[in-house]
């Protein structure tokens, strides 16, 4: 059926609960697994009154961003390989999450994606948006969500 299921991870509980999941699926499968974290960076208007931080900070922010990613994808790695799991870490800077995702599952060739939902209200889905219904709304490859 699925060759190679993308796991996204933002590090929040739902999705380290989705990539146990993502992985005995995978496993059940006999499918490899490729973990995803983005990196998504705040317009600069974000840091104060359309101040421009300077570039070590800029820099610094990034190089924080990047080990938290990183970090994300070892939960993922250390998942796959205690599960008997081929595995492959993925990251990149995105202009949105679900941009990165869908690029990713397309850039990596997986077959399917299995997805963490915050299981947010309407109103805050209205507000806030939601990631998971974005890559539901434009992946052309299978979307599993997890709950």
């Amino acid at each position: 059926m699925f060759k190679n299921i993308l796991i996204p991870t933002d590090g929040s509980v739902v999705s380290r609960k989705a990539i146990k999941a993502g992985i005995q699926f995978a496993k059940s499968l006999g499918a490899k697994v490729t973990g995803y974290s983005g990196i998504v960076m705040l317009p600069y208007s974000m840091f104060g009154d359309g101040d421009i931080i300077d570039k070590g900070m800029a820099s610094k922010l990034d190089r924080l961003q990047r080990a938290t990613a990183e970090k994300y994808l070892e939960e993922i790695s250390t998942a796959a390989a205690a599960a008997g799991v081929e595995y492959a870490g993925f990251t990149t800077k995105p202009a949105s999450a679900f941009e990165g995702i869908i690029e990713t599952a397309r850039k990596k060739k997986c077959d399917a994606i299995f997805i963490a939902s915050r299981g947010r209200s309407e109103i805050k889905k209205l507000l806030l948006g939601s990631v998971t219904q974005k890559v539901l709304s434009h992946s052309k490859v299978p979307v599993i969500v997890y709950r």
